[in-house]
Order: C-alpha cells, then structure tokens, then sequence
C-alpha cells in the first residue's frame, strides 16, 4: 500500500513510518519543514509539504494514497480549543477524499476520559461527540464514516508509549525531576498508566491498516498499570535523585503541563486488540526501559 502518514516525523509516527517501510509497503509522509521533509527522504519515503493550518494538503495525500495513518496533532496546550478546531479540519478533509473508497483511515486518540473507574475496553465507545467536545469528536466522526464508505479504524494509545528518544510524557516528567532536584509522584502515587513501547505502538498500527475490519477500535496497551509511584521510583534512581511525593496543588508548578495528567489513573485492556490481529508486544516495559537509560539523557 501507499499510505499517507501525518505527523510522520513526530515521536510515535517516526516509528510508523519505520514499520511500514520495512513490510514493504510506500510512505508519503506530510512534512512541514525543510529538517522534516530531509528526515523522510532519508529513510526512503515520499513528501508531501503542509501542516495542520492547511486542510487541502491533508485532501491531497488521502486522495493519492491507499490508505490513511493520522498522528498529527498540535499539542497546543495553551488553545485546546484551537487544537481541535484545526484537528477537525483535518479529518473532514481527509473523509472528504476517501468516501466512497472503502480504502482504510486511521484515526490516533488516547485512552484519558473514555471510562472511568476501569480499564477502558475496545467496546467503549468515546463519549466525545461533535466539535466542541474533545478532540472536536473525531474519533467519533470518524467510526461512523464507515457509512460513507471508509474503511474506519481508531487506535488509542497508552499514556505513556515509551522508548530511547521519547519526547512525549515520562520525558518531560524526567526533565521535570532534572530542573526540580527530585523525582516526584502526586499524592499517595497511587494513579496508574497504561505502557506500550513505541515500536509495538508501530507494529499494531501497521498490523491493523493491513488487517483490522472497518469500525474498529484498537488498543495500544502492553502494560495496562503502572504506578505513577514506580515510575517517579525508577526515573529517581537513574537520575540519581530523591524521590518525594508532590501534593496535587503543587503538581502544576512542580511538573507543568504533564502533572494535569500524572496524578490521573489512564488505563486500558488490549485483550481485544491483541486477539484480532495476534498482535504479540515484544518490546521492553516501561519501567525496564527507564532503568535501562532511555530517559538519562538531557
């Protein structure tokens, strides 16, 4: 297949772009920069120009590939409202190009708010719906355009997909222990996350486009909980740093964006997943990877 990937230098589309690549299959890649579109070349893979502000570059890579892999988000943690709105325009730009196509759309979303109480399952449904909800809906959105004839699939991933070079989540709570002298963990610590390494992250999105029958959610989950106290643990010991509890009113200057998140509990089950598409995760688990050194570089 040819599939277009959006935010295909990004952490875990990087790792994508990798994957398909080595099954074979062609990679456009959108870029946005000059270093972007270098680093795509490089591998082998083809460029399309654009970013998120430019609905029409999204139109135009849906409609000359066979199938859609989109990670691009902004990650504007100051306008979540502008985030979604451009998020939207995205998707229904890439809807617009594949109706009608039956070629497959995958659509990135996490596991935060879709339960709570327990593990999020591939049958829960995201209770965001329409554009002022999260994400403007777009998961949704995009599961019910299997009436107009895309091949929709969603994957949601763990809080934390892991690995040498991360720059998402336990990366900024190990820059956080840098600039604050210690290792910190909300509370009691006793919040959980769901863990899957980035190359199995790349594996399951591969395995799907290939594979997963329209409608379906997928689950990129290896670990399903891991205490937020382990992790501050395992980050103070390969830091070198005492490892302290934060009281959650402290937890916003303590860890900036991320402490919104570290003290909540962020769990899913991949039984689903992992049965459809006999998806077996052999990368390293979260923890191993932090005592390994994935996280010890500045």
């Amino acid at each position: 297949m040819r599939v277009f990937v959006t935010g295909s230098t990004g952490w875990i589309g990087s790792a994508t772009v990798d994957e398909l690549l080595r099954a074979g299959h062609t990679v456009l890649g959108l870029a946005r920069s000059d270093a972007s579109a270098a680093k795509l070349e490089k591998k082998g893979a083809e460029v399309l120009r654009g970013d998120l502000d430019d609905p029409a570059a999204f139109g135009a890579g849906a409609r000359a590939a066979d199938a859609v892999v989109h990670l691009a988000n902004k990650h504007d943690w100051a306008d979540p409202k502008g985030n979604d709105r451009v998020q939207l325009g995205a998707v229904e730009a890439i809807l617009d190009a594949l109706e009608g196509t039956a070629k497959p759309f995958m659509i990135s979303n996490g596991l935060s708010g879709i339960v709570e109480g327990r593990a999020a399952l591939e049958t829960d449904a995201s209770p965001a719906v329409g554009p002022d909800s999260d994400r403007a809906g777009t998961e949704n959105l995009v599961l019910d355009a299997v009436s107009r004839g895309v091949r929709s699939l969603a994957v949601r991933f763990a809080p934390s997909v892991h690995g040498r070079g991360d720059w998402g989540f336990v990366n900024w709570l190990a820059a956080a222990a840098r600039k604050q002298g210690v290792s910190g963990y909300i509370g009691d610590g006793d919040a959980v996350w769901s863990a899957v390494h980035v190359a199995d992250a790349a594996r399951l999105i591969r395995a799907g486009l290939e594979n997963a029958p329209a409608g379906t959610r997928l689950h990129a989950v290896v670990e399903q909980a891991v205490s937020t106290k382990a992790i501050a643990e395992a980050l103070g010991e390969v830091l070198g740093l005492p490892v302290v509890s934060v009281a959650p009113a402290d937890a916003g200057e303590h860890f900036g964006v991320v402490g919104h998140f570290f003290g909540q509990t962020m769990v899913g089950s991949s039984e689903a997943t992992r049965a459809l598409l006999d998806w077996e995760p052999t990368g390293p688990g979260l923890i191993e990877d932090i005592l390994a050194g994935a996280y010890t570089a500045d």
